[in-house]
């Protein structure tokens, strides 16, 4: 009768890779779920640089319109204050301080202008050319420089082409003559002037202004530079503001204004030629960062200039830190979390899996002790009454056929001997299986654990004492050790584990019994002894049905022990090293229901 073929548990690398499975899974949903934070925080960092952008685009709008309409408003305040008074209804109307201002730092700039025209004639650093180019860069209709005596030293170019009926042309150019003329004719030209004379005497600067002058480059400058001054530029936030021109030269100025702001770009010409309303972008100036804003600037209805305005983003960018932190933040929070899942999953996995591997072994076992049942019961019967017969022949041929002479009854002796013992070796071999088959149907009462094992200590002391082997126990005598058992199976249990100690030294040596409460609905009791040891391969397998270290023997014996402790609801443990002791702990419950009294 053969065992049938069982497949035997495979913890191979697939099962690992099964293990990981679950863990990789909820990796990857972790990292998709960290890249839609990402991916939305981004947005949102995107979505509130924008909303911060135009938050500023508007303050800085706001600004250059704030001043436009300052500046409009004393452009034509400068206007009126030039018309000397307008007749209405043979009415005057009377000049405003709102009106005469625009005028008055139009006067300022002109006396600046005499001023610095002085101060080069007077280091002889002016000539005829240097004062036209003067006039030409500066709008001025004309200027001259004139001595004490009031005569022209230099001027900037004809005064005029044509000269009205009556007047003498070969008349000496001097200033009694020139302001003359200009009274007669700077109403009909629509023109301004103003003188600037030393104050020894020794000569002037006289300066005449036009309309064209005004329209195209005094009056955008004055009143740009006076609109800047009135709006103000204690706003906080502010870097600078300058106002350019078409020809590139300044209008107007306030703040930390560089070089590289002065520059007409493309933008700048883009804006110019109203290809674009505005133009943002972020840029460094020193230390700060700045969001720098190019508009048009509007007088008139027209464009006469583009402004640059630089707003300080140190509020903005507190902001998006701030914001772009709280998202780092949440990323590792949740990474966090996710890697205590992955982790705890891991473990619960793992710890699952161990029991599968556990119940799979288990399995394994209970499928071939329940197959090496069912075979014991053909082999007890098959082989017993042989046996029996064998052994009935083999006694009467040694008693009544044994030879007279000494040397061949000797031999005689020992052939019989060793079929005596032979036919004892099967008898116990077929007795294991028939244990075996019936250790599976338990019949539980209470009983001492103590009791129990002086009872086999008793049986084995002889045995242990002929080995030149020490047995120690130490537990208490008064019985307290009370668990629910088989007392027939479980003495035959702890007798396979004694004995399996003993054939383990294989000299003088000790086995330890030790019994302890372990928790409080269990006992352990300890077998430890001095023997060789075992390796951490035969541990695995040495509760395995048919395996043995032995040259005699099938291998049941600890693996029927284990099976009637698992029987009774308990536990055994190895532990050993190779040339070390090896110690056995079995855990038996305290207390069991009527319930858990299985039949195997």
């Amino acid at each position: 009768m053969k065992l049938p073929k069982y497949a035997e548990w495979n913890s191979s690398s697939m099962g690992h890779k099964r293990a990981f499975l679950s863990p990789l899974f909820v990796t990857l949903i972790i990292g998709l779920f960290l890249s839609l934070i990402l991916f939305m925080g981004i947005m949102d960092l995107g979505r509130l640089d924008k909303t911060l952008v135009g938050f500023m685009e508007s303050r800085g709008l706001d600004i250059i319109t704030t001043v436009e309409n300052v500046a409009q408003e004393n452009l034509d305040y400068l206007r009126q204050a030039l018309k000397k008074g307008v007749k209405d209804d043979d009415a005057i109307v009377p000049l405003s301080k709102k009106v005469f201002s625009p005028q008055e730092a139009l006067v300022k700039s002109l006396v600046v202008m005499a001023r610095e025209i002085d101060a080069e004639w007077r280091s002889g650093h002016l000539g005829e050319k240097d004062l036209e180019a003067i006039a030409d860069r500066e709008r001025l209709w004309f200027v001259a420089v004139l001595n004490g005596s009031g005569d022209v030293v230099f001027k900037s170019g004809e005064f005029l082409k044509e000269f009205p009926a009556g007047t003498n042309v070969d008349v000496i150019w001097n200033e009694a003559t020139i302001l003359d003329i200009f009274h007669k004719f700077g109403k009909l030209n629509e023109m301004g002037y103003i003188t600037l004379r030393r104050k020894d005497g020794s000569g002037s600067v006289l300066i005449a202004l036009n309309d064209e002058g005004l329209r195209s480059w005094w009056g955008p400058r004055i009143v740009i530079n006076k609109a800047i001054e009135e709006v103000g530029w204690d706003q906080q936030g502010l870097d600078h503001l300058v106002v350019i021109n078409r020809a590139g030269r300044v209008l107007g100025q306030a703040g930390n204004v560089q070089e590289q702001f002065k520059n007409i770009d493309a933008v700048a010409l883009a804006v110019l030629e109203g290809k674009i309303k505005k133009s943002s972008r972020k840029i460094t100036s020193g230390t700060s960062g700045l969001l720098e804003i190019t508009v048009p600037v509007y007088l008139d209805e027209k464009i006469v200039g583009f402004a640059r305005l630089g707003l300080n983003r140190t509020n903005s960018d507190k902001i998006l830190k701030e914001n772009r932190n709280r998202m780092i933040i949440s990323m590792i929070f949740v990474m966090a979390i996710g890697l205590l899942s992955m982790f705890a999953l891991y473990r619960s996995q793992k710890r699952y899996l161990l029991r599968v591997e556990e119940m799979g072994k288990r399995l394994q076992k209970a499928e071939k002790l329940s197959a090496l049942g069912k075979l014991a019961a053909g082999v007890a019967h098959e082989i017993r009454n042989p046996l029996n017969a064998i052994s009935m022949a083999s006694q009467r041929v040694r008693r009544e056929y044994a030879p007279d002479d000494t040397d061949k009854n000797k031999d005689f002796q020992y052939i019989t001997g060793i079929i005596s013992e032979e036919i004892k070796r099967l008898n116990r071999i077929v007795e294991e299986f028939v244990i075996f088959s019936r250790s599976r149907r338990l019949e539980l009462k209470n009983h001492s654990v103590t009791y129990l094992l002086e009872r086999i200590v008793g049986l084995i002391r002889e045995e242990a004492s002929l080995r030149k082997i020490d047995i120690k126990t130490d537990w208490k005598d008064d019985n307290s050790f009370i668990i629910p058992m088989d007392m027939d199976k479980l003495r035959q249990a702890f007798y396979n584990i004694f004995k399996n100690a003993m054939e383990a030294i294989p000299g003088k040596g000790t086995i330890t019994i030790s019994v302890e409460p372990n928790g409080k609905d269990m006992v352990g009791i300890k077998i430890s002894d001095t023997g060789c040891g075992l390796t951490p391969g035969e541990i695995d397998h040495i509760f395995d049905p048919e395996y043995t270290t032995k040259e005699k023997g099938l291998g049941l014996g600890l693996s029927l022990a284990h099976e009637i402790i698992r029987g009774h609801g308990g536990e055994i443990h190895v532990e050993s090293a190779v040339g070390s002791q090896t110690t056995f702990t079995v855990l038996l419950p305290v207390k069991k229901s009527e319930k858990e009294m299985v039949d195997g």
